[in-house]
């Protein structure tokens, strides 16, 4: 339970940081173009509400939520529900008191969900401790792309840390999202944080390995940069192959950016 307040913290302040860069926006500032394409910053806030909101729905009506899914026809139609979505709550007269109000009730849900709860998603059903980290992993993901929009460089916090864990599990998703068979043999990561930390995951002696600045790898598994505009590194040549596909979040395969797209 002490896990779960944390992670849950994490998320809050995740939340928050967001919440100040966009809460004082002139109308302007809604509008305007982030590196998503087609998206503004209104796009991203709206998004995060509504993902939000569908976590609610996988917490309270399992059933429901797996209808609607079904009704997307799966992941398959998941980017055009998305993007349709974020268009239609972009234009909430109410939009930031809405995400707010949203982002509060799902921590306190995720708090009060009975230990063992596996919550449907848009990829393996998860516990509330990994629906907490994947919510603090795309509220950091579309809160970069808001902070390009505007501008602002934001310093990194040891939150990264559940963004690389998220972006290490997922290995395997990666792969079998993208058709592709699973490495039998466990990699090596090893992440340097924010304050100087060694943040490490595998075995020591693993032949496969990733190495680099954790900043970077969070970005590169939420596809918020091109694999080139990092100093990542890769030792082997699965571990080099899941550079290339790495992805941290649920749903079909993402486009990426392309060099230099960042900011």
């Amino acid at each position: 339970m002490v896990e779960l307040n944390a992670l849950v913290a994490d998320l809050r302040a995740e939340g928050d940081e967001i919440d100040a860069l966009v809460r004082d926006l002139a109308p302007e500032g809604w509008s305007r173009p982030t590196p998503a394409a087609g998206w503004t910053v209104a796009h991203q806030i709206a998004h995060l509400g509504w993902t939000d909101e569908r976590a609610l729905l996988a917490a309270a009506a399992p059933d429901d939520f797996n209808a609607e899914f079904a009704s997307f026809a799966g992941r398959a139609g998941l980017d055009r529900i998305v993007d349709q979505e974020a268009t239609r709550e972009a234009a909430r007269p109410d939009l930031l008191d809405w995400w707010r109000a949203g982002r509060d009730k799902l921590a306190a849900v995720l708090l009060d969900l009975p230990p063992g709860t596996k919550l449907p998603w848009y990829g393996p059903p998860m516990s509330a401790a990994s629906m907490a980290t994947a919510r603090l992993m795309e509220t950091w993901a579309h809160g970069q792309d808001v902070a390009d929009a505007l501008g602002v460089r934001r310093i990194p916090t040891a939150r990264l840390r559940h963004v690389a864990h998220l972006g290490v599990r997922t290995r395997n998703f990666a792969y079998l999202t993208h058709g592709l068979s699973t490495p039998d043999e466990e990699f090596r990561v090893e992440l340097l944080a924010p304050d100087g930390e060694l943040w490490t995951w595998g075995p020591e002696d693993a032949a496969q390995r990733v190495t680099g600045p954790a900043l970077e790898f969070c970005l590169l598994v939420t596809q918020r940069v091109h694999r080139a505009d990092t100093a990542l590194v890769a030792v082997g040549d699965d571990a080099n192959e899941w550079l290339t596909i790495a992805q941290a979040f649920a749903g079909p395969p993402g486009t990426g950016r392309e060099i230099g797209g960042r900011g």
